[in-house]
């Protein structure tokens, strides 16, 4: 898994799905982390498997390994197992209990379980 930080750094190289440090860096809000903070965290990121790069004459293009969905995928899997008993069900209990969500959004979430449903036949 990532850290928190990591996780801020993934979510800019998902969004521009190829970046160079500095387009990395000018991705973050004020006040931008150093180059070298950023480097360190592609560095452990690379070492954990998650992100690569080329390079491209002295610089490098870094780039995702995992894709935004495989990854939150695995992070919702590993709540649902430790918090929910394994439970997908009690977890959309709960998510739905303890969510201020619309009617609308609740009649959105029934069509997505509907639609699934209806795959899997």
């Amino acid at each position: 898994m990532l850290s928190k930080a990591e996780e801020e750094l993934m979510n800019y190289l998902w969004e521009q799905k190829k970046a160079f440090l500095k387009d990395l860096i000018d991705a973050y809000p004020e006040p931008k982390p150093a180059a070298t903070t950023v480097s360190t965290l592609l560095k452990r990121m690379q070492d954990k498997n998650f992100v690569d790069y080329q390079t491209e004459g002295k610089a490098r293009l870094y780039f995702p390994l995992v894709s935004k969905e495989s990854y939150f995928g695995k992070h919702l899997q590993g709540l649902i197992k430790n918090f929910f008993n394994d439970s997908p069900a009690q977890f959309a209990s709960f998510f739905a209990a303890h969510t201020p969500l619309t009617e609308a959004q609740l009649e959105e979430l029934k069509s997505l379980i509907d639609d699934q449903l209806h795959r899997k036949k």
